[in-house]
């Protein structure tokens, strides 16, 4: 990801560890690169389920002492909320340069329309096979968000069978037409072969 485009880099979330994909979002919207991450509930984190619900929970207990409704922290618990105080967390947001990099930021649960006909890209240096050491425990942000009140696991589920049924018979398709494509072309080089050899 050292390159910088104009056009938003899609990453998939799916296999990643939670803090390190953060630390390299927030480089790079501080460098003005736009990126949308999807399927944010499918990013790891390092650490038993058991843990991590009791880190969680620790967190849900930090309220405001003068008025605990309107002042904040406040407990996200949709997994691309999580990922986004992750990142907020390692950006100056509360100066106009962070508030820009942070406009910069789209993360959404699944795959929503417009990106999943687009290209996806992983980040070698976040991905858990590659990072983690192997053995280690780890849970998904999903089942961590699910305990303690994100309530749309079974429709993001629900959706993302509909997406991977819909991606595979364009992916069908599509093999199909490169295939007949390269047939007509095939066809094409033989039949000029035979005219030059006719003498045309």
């Amino acid at each position: 990801m050292s390159t910088f485009s104009s056009t938003p880099v899609v990453i998939d979330g799916k296999g990643h560890l939670l803090g390190r994909l953060a630390s390299i979002i927030s480089k790079q919207i501080l460098s003005g690169q736009k990126i949308v991450v999807v399927r944010c509930e499918e990013i790891n984190i390092s650490g038993s389920f058991f843990r991590n619900k009791l880190r969680y929970h620790n967190f849900l207990h930090k309220r405001h002492i003068v008025n605990p409704k309107k002042s904040g922290p406040f407990h996200h618990r949709a997994p691309s909320r999580i990922l986004f105080k992750a990142i907020r967390g390692m950006i100056p947001h509360k100066t106009a340069r962070g508030a820009a990099a942070l406009a910069k930021l789209k993360l959404f649960e699944g795959i929503p329309p417009p990106y999943d006909r687009k290209k996806r890209m992983v980040v070698p240096e976040a991905l858990r096979v590659l990072r983690l050491k192997p053995g280690r425990k780890y849970c998904t942000i999903k089942r961590l968000s699910h305990e303690v009140g994100w309530g749309y696991k079974d429709v993001v589920d629900r959706l993302e069978e509909k997406r991977k049924v819909k991606a595979q018979a364009f992916h069908e398709r599509k093999i199909a037409a490169i295939k007949l494509r390269q047939k007509a072309n095939a066809d094409q080089a033989s039949s000029f072969e035979k005219l030059t050899a006719l003498g045309y």
